[in-house]
């Protein structure tokens, strides 16, 4: 079965890469395979470091270079991410059961395959989110903010880890029953 894809969404500095850490953290203590995928949009950004061995061997023309460690495998695949599809970016978290995505703001906006958790300061963010994001599963932020609003829970993901956890998994549940 295809791993359930769930995108974190929510601007720079909203706590996006804490959610996933306490979501990861409370998931995987219930049994789940967590793959975790992070958008990096600066454009000369890379995670291998000049000079170094794997760095070496991309610069002589290595498309893919696999360093392993004794606690790690990393493979960093050299090649234009912008011709990358989501879907080829997921299949290599294919052996998970979960996937959360951080970032990918516009290729998950209204992809119905997609779960979104949306990080939210401003009673703004909440009506935009609405109106970008389907389908959400959350929001994660002050929870006056969105006062009124019944149909999509407001979660505090750092006090309240196992709730927003529990939405996931009800997720996870219906696909399995289905």
């Amino acid at each position: 079965m295809a791993p359930i894809v769930i995108a974190i969404v929510g601007q720079k500095k909203s706590g996006k890469t804490t959610t996933i850490e306490v979501l990861t953290k409370e998931l995987t203590r219930r049994g789940y395979k967590i793959a975790a995928v992070k958008h990096i949009p600066e454009p000369d950004f890379t995670i291998d470091k000049e000079g170094k061995d794997t760095w070496k061997f991309a610069q002589a023309g290595a498309r893919i270079v696999v360093a392993v460690s004794a606690v790690e495998i990393a493979t960093i695949e050299k090649t234009e991410s912008k011709s990358l599809s989501l879907n080829a970016i997921l299949q290599k978290c294919k052996d998970s059961d979960l996937v959360f995505l951080e970032g990918f703001r516009e290729q998950v906006a209204e992809t119905k395959s997609i779960y979104k958790i949306a990080l939210v300061k401003s009673p703004e963010e909440v009506a935009e989110d609405l109106k970008i994001f389907d389908p959400l599963l959350a929001f994660v932020g002050p929870c006056q903010l969105k006062s009124g609003l019944k149909r999509i829970p407001c979660v505090d993901a750092q006090n309240d880890p196992k709730r927003l956890a529990d939405l996931v998994e009800n997720i996870t549940k219906k696909k399995v029953a289905t």
